[in-house]
């Protein structure tokens, strides 16, 4: 099908695949796009960069909502619903799309994808960023290059319609919904539905890091927000150790104690996770700095280090049964 040039933009030309139904979509601020994509670069082999598809979840943007790749609302806003289009775009429009791909490729990896970034406006976080992680990534940051995207809109939504994303919140949005969602995974972990209750848990903490970055480390808005990232990180926490997520726990809650090296709590949920997965010296350990650090909670520590003890003795005895039956074993 012949190309044509999309909406006299500089830099983007636009070829049908598949047409659409009805007349284009009425668009206002807050409308949700949800739609697929392929990334591929301008070369001979078409190499694909990227393919929601394969990642297993569908796009979504919203109108207005200052998306670092700004070109992809244009380019929606020229398609129909169930159309399926081709475009071609030049450098000028293609410089952030690496910054784009990280925090994507991190969403579908279960990350957050402003975790460890720096409030910088777009093209000062490129420079901070030494690697973005992903190789050929890192390319597309040495070398600018036209991209060719080829989108399938699904559908286009009203903003009241749909179920606010955490990203698309306004700040005040952000802070009205964190209470909203501590309340909700309390209730769950009533219900004992803890995997669901630490994602409400896990949205609330996104909101207020996102807010945090805004915001230097370390000084009065920040340590604000700090003070109601804690309670619900350990909240979190206490949900993983019930599903058996040892791991989990010793990664947040060690992280948590870097930053509050006197959080008692913290240190007990670690210690539970350290004796889960039997890391004896690190739980006692653990424990010891708890009934330090809270001496209303030594009776806890002491019937942890009761249990603790109990378990790593017949876990001794065990393991010597088994080795004594290896080794006759291997001598009959």
């Amino acid at each position: 099908m012949e190309e044509t040039y999309l909406l006299n933009v500089e830099g983007v030309r636009k070829k049908i695949l598949h047409g659409g139904q009805g007349e284009l979509p009425k668009l206002q601020d807050g409308s949700k796009f949800t739609f697929h994509f392929q990334t591929l670069k301008d070369d001979f082999e078409r190499t694909v960069i990227d393919d929601s598809r394969e990642a297993g979840m569908p796009m979504e943007i919203i109108v207005g909502k200052m998306f670092k790749l700004e070109i992809w609302e244009t380019l929606l806003s020229s398609m129909r619903i169930g159309e399926v289009a081709e475009f071609w775009c030049d450098t000028i429009h293609t410089g952030m799309y690496a910054l784009v791909s990280r925090g994507m490729r991190r969403i579908a990896e279960g990350r957050d994808p402003l975790e460890g970034q720096k409030h910088r406006c777009g093209m000062g976080n490129m420079f901070d960023y030494h690697s973005t992680g992903y190789d050929d990534l890192d390319e597309l940051q040495r070398t600018p290059q036209p991209l060719i995207f080829i989108m399938e809109l699904f559908r286009v939504e009203d903003p009241s319609a749909y179920k606010r994303d955490t990203w698309a919140m306004s700040k005040e949005e952000k802070l009205a919904a964190v209470p909203v969602l501590h309340s909700e995974g309390n209730r769950l972990v009533l219900r004992r539905e803890f995997a669901q209750a630490a994602a409400k848990y896990q949205e609330a903490v996104i909101c207020l890091r996102n807010l945090q970055a805004k915001e230097k480390p370390w000084e009065e808005g920040w340590l604000k927000l700090e003070s109601l990232v804690t309670p619900l990180v350990l909240n979190y926490c206490q949900c993983q150790l019930e599903l058996g997520e040892y791991y989990e726990v010793l990664e947040h809650t060690t992280e948590l104690l870097q930053k509050h090296n006197d959080n008692a709590k913290a240190y007990f949920k670690r210690a539970k996770a350290h004796a889960a997965v039997w890391n004896e010296r690190e739980a006692r350990e653990d424990f010891q700095r708890v009934a330090h650090l809270d001496p209303s909670m030594a009776a806890a520590v002491k019937k942890e280090l009761k249990q603790l003890g109990e378990r790593m003795r017949k876990k001794h005895v065990e393991d010597r049964k088994r080795y004594q039956g290896l080794f006759q074993s291997s001598q009959g």
